[in-house]
């Protein structure tokens, strides 16, 4: 699959299942349809790890919007749901990053496509691979289920 837009989520304050469903749903109010979304997994929190354990997910998307307005409306919605932001990898209400929008690459101030940090992160590609194995990161040229195989063996 080369196909399709995908969105990383995370939260790790406040009740973090509900703001993940809260994310979708004023997602889905403002121009995304969200197609399927991973199964939420826990994970310890990455770069700064004196916090909270996060509750991660990847929701598969459309929508009409292009990449850079896209992230602005992720912006918008984090902001709606009270994410502060102090430092960075700090704690977070609600954390959504734009993953890969289809076979682009892009590098903008604002913006890296696909997200520059996939394959360092488990908590990314875990729940990504429930829902799109087949995915070809179009930078490396390799598949979700590919990619995590690899960091998999290079962890443990």
């Amino acid at each position: 699959m080369t196909e399709g837009i995908f969105i990383g989520l995370g939260a790790n304050v406040g009740n973090r299942e509900q703001n993940l469903a809260d994310a979708l749903n004023l997602l889905s109010e403002n121009g995304v349809e969200v197609i399927q979304t991973s199964p939420i997994i826990e994970t310890p929190a990455w770069g700064n790890t004196n916090q909270p354990d996060f509750l991660n997910a990847v929701a598969q998307i459309t929508t009409d919007l292009p990449p850079i307005a896209l992230l602005h409306l992720l912006l918008t919605t984090e902001t709606k749901l009270r994410r502060i932001r102090t430092e960075k990898w700090s704690p977070r209400t609600i954390d959504l990053d734009l993953l890969a929008y289809h076979q682009l690459i892009l590098q903008h101030p604002d913006l890296i496509l696909p997200h520059p940090f996939i394959a360092e992160r488990t908590f990314v590609l875990v729940p990504w691979k429930v829902i799109a194995p087949d995915f070809i990161l179009p930078t490396i040229r390799k598949r979700i289920a590919d990619v995590l195989a690899e960091l998999l063996q290079l962890t443990s």
